[in-house]
């Protein structure tokens, strides 16, 4: 059974400072600072989590905010990313896929079409392309930045050898959809224009709860395997919250 929580518990979470009534800077701390942090990840086999950021760099931390490893992929807008044990996968904002091998830093770009029933979606885009990447199986998940909710969306994309393709599309009138995580069997999504976490459940299609955030120009979210939540800030910090705060 997955575990849920309450809006009440998440509140308590996720509140950055004392913009959200009733919660105080003490429910967030600020692990380390890493310019314009724009995706974060948690990998689960070195307990260890990955930041990206907009000028092609990304860096390796412990979860006590501790660097371990920089690297820089060259120029590279990137927007997300996804921690495997062999692979970091990059969401890049306005060209597509970004594979890195974690052991050599060898680095391919990967081709997904943008075409979905016979039209453009126009997913990777400078101005408005893909904020946030999350993965189930061979499934990924890219969010489209839009500042219009009737604009923002996820494409859901099945990865294949060669060209991979759109299967779905997923509607969840929330604006600039920046961030993008599973955790047991639910997909996060944090909105960097409205501060806010929703949590959609896959199965049902729809969202299942809806949280307020701090004020921030929140771009990634990643749970670590004891429940604590770290949240990237464009802004130039990575935030960590305990399961203590959330409640559990």
């Amino acid at each position: 059974m997955m575990k849920r929580f309450s809006a009440k518990q998440l509140l308590m979470g996720l509140c950055m400072v004392a913009v959200v009534s009733g919660c105080h800077e003490k429910s967030g701390k600020t692990l380390v600072k890493f310019p314009e942090a724009s995706g974060i990840d948690y990998c689960s086999d070195s307990d260890t989590l990955i930041v990206a950021n907009d000028e092609g760099r990304y860096a390796e931390i412990d979860t006590q905010g501790k660097i371990l490893h920089e690297a820089s992929l060259g120029k590279y807008d990137l927007e997300g990313v996804v921690c495997e044990k062999e692979t970091l996968i990059f969401a890049v904002e306005n060209k597509g896929l970004l594979f890195v091998d974690r052991k050599t830093g060898k680095s391919e770009e990967i081709t997904i079409s943008e075409e979905y029933r016979g039209k453009s979606l126009e997913l990777f885009n400078k101005k408005a392309g893909v904020e946030g990447i999350a993965k189930a199986g061979d499934t990924l998940y890219l969010a489209k930045q839009s500042k219009k909710k009737k604009d923002s969306f996820i494409a859901v994309v099945q990865l294949t050898r060669g060209v991979s393709e759109v299967v779905d599309v997923i509607y969840h009138d929330l604006a600039d959809t920046a961030g993008l995580t599973f955790y047991e069997g639910y997909l996060y999504m944090v909105s960097d224009k409205e501060d806010v976490l929703m949590v959609y459940h896959i199965k049902k299609k729809k969202i299942v709860q809806k949280v307020k955030l701090g004020e921030g120009a929140w771009e990634g979210i990643a749970f670590d395997d004891k429940g604590d939540v770290y949240l990237a800030d464009d802004d130039g910090r990575v935030v960590k919250q305990t399961n203590k705060a959330l409640g559990f």
